[in-house]
């Protein structure tokens, strides 16, 4: 398993704009978090850190204890798996079986394993039958499901997903939960950058909240969408899920997801 720090990282972008103001972050192997915050408070230039896509400008980011300045990025790639946002900055083979192979080839898989870990990968997002498609004649919804396959093949011990339901509809929000979920039972490290704040209540153990490339809260759903929590919040430009605020003018405590509301609704008659 891997473990993910950073020591007073900043990254300053040409013409000096901060886009990460010394943050200090530890994560542990296993662990499932969300990073939250407005556009532009730092949540994607953080996670491209742990990848070696950037570098720091400033303090350190460690993988495993070591400095991953001192690695590169196909190296850190056999540990942490990155999911971009626009699938068409990740996607460039001519089939989907090719896209989800890529990957994972390049970790050494070949035969049977390579072709089990495609159609598994294939499998969990509901991919299945269109392997020999082009990627571009699938829809921007199932090729951002195909980007997912494709860094799930790799079978990376971290597994960061950048706004992962974007675009998804019921279904494609529940294959995304389902990845997750076999994701943590498997002991790996989840890592999601997401403005889907009930989405996050519902499938994170952990919440770092950051503005202005600062961290201003770190805590579990139930603290850090509590209502003593909301002006903070607020100041990052985001509200607590629909179903805390229920709960707040209720009197039921943090109900951070709508399962925890319906069984504070039922414990309380």
């Amino acid at each position: 398993m891997t473990h993910l720090a950073t020591e007073g990282l900043v990254h300053a972008f040409p013409g000096g704009v901060r886009a990460l103001d010394g943050v200090t972050l530890d994560i542990a192997a296993g662990e499932s978090v969300a990073l939250i915050g407005q556009n532009g408070s730092g949540k994607t230039t953080l996670v491209k850190h742990f990848i070696g896509l950037l570098r720091p400008t400033a303090g350190r980011v460690l993988v495993d204890g070591g400095d991953a300045a001192d690695r590169h990025v196909a190296d850190l790639a056999g540990q942490v798996g990155l999911v971009f946002q626009d699938p068409d900055r990740q996607l460039f083979s001519g089939t989907v079986r090719g896209e989800v192979a890529f990957g994972a080839r390049n970790l050494g898989r070949r035969g049977a394993a390579l072709g089990a870990a495609v159609d598994a990968a294939l499998g969990a997002v509901g991919l299945t039958m269109v392997g020999g498609l082009n990627p571009y004649d699938l829809g921007r919804a199932r090729r951002k499901l195909l980007s997912l396959a494709a860094v799930l093949a790799m079978d990376t011990p971290v597994l960061i997903l950048d706004e992962p339901t974007t675009g998804q509809d019921l279904a494609g929000r529940d294959r995304v939960a389902a990845v997750i979920s076999s994701a943590k039972q498997a002991g790996r490290t989840v890592i999601a950058v997401s403005h889907d704040l009930r989405f996050v209540a519902e499938n994170f153990a952990r919440v770092v909240v950051l503005r202005d490339g600062r961290i201003t809260a770190d805590g579990t759903p139930e603290s850090v969408f509590a209502e003593s929590g909301w002006s903070t919040l607020a100041e990052t430009g985001l509200e607590a899920p629909e179903s805390a605020r229920i709960g707040a003018r209720l009197g039921l405590g943090s109900t951070v997801s709508d399962g925890a509301l319906v069984q504070a609704l039922g414990a309380a008659q």
